[in-house]
């Protein structure tokens, strides 16, 4: 775990109750990651070093991770999906997130995303979502 959060215990409890062979990450997730570490500085939820420490084990971690490129394909499907549920509040980001993971998805037996909305899209794309817990 990097940062622990509210929702730690339950994505701890997937690792406890799947087996994991294989985690599938979109590549805009490394953005992602790092945005999230800095804003966690800028309201000083972190500190420097803590910051710090937490990219240096994500970056060491990275290794671990299969990373989805974006290329034009997953641009080209982000943009179908926001065709399709844009409406409905899908913004860019998460529409890579999401034709990321529909990339995949005969690869994958679960999706897990902290995002009800991104969720309630992954199930309208037929892709499994954790329930509940996360």
């Amino acid at each position: 775990m990097y940062f622990k959060e509210d929702e730690t215990p339950a994505l701890e409890k997937i690792f406890l109750d799947n087996v994991v062979t294989e985690i599938f990450v979109s590549e805009i997730t490394k953005a992602e990651f790092f945005s999230a570490i800095y804003k966690k500085l800028r309201t000083k939820d972190l500190l420097t070093q803590e910051a710090d420490a937490i990219i240096g084990a994500f970056v060491a971690d990275e290794r671990k991770f299969s990373f989805i490129s974006v290329d034009s394909e997953i641009i080209g499907s982000s943009q179908k999906f926001i065709g399709k549920y844009g409406i409905e509040g899908l913004r860019a980001l998460d529409a890579i997130q999401l034709a990321s993971a529909y990339s995949v998805r005969h690869s994958i037996g679960l999706a897990v995303s902290n995002d009800k909305l991104l969720n309630s899209f992954l199930k309208s794309e037929d892709i499994e979502v954790l329930q509940g817990a996360y």
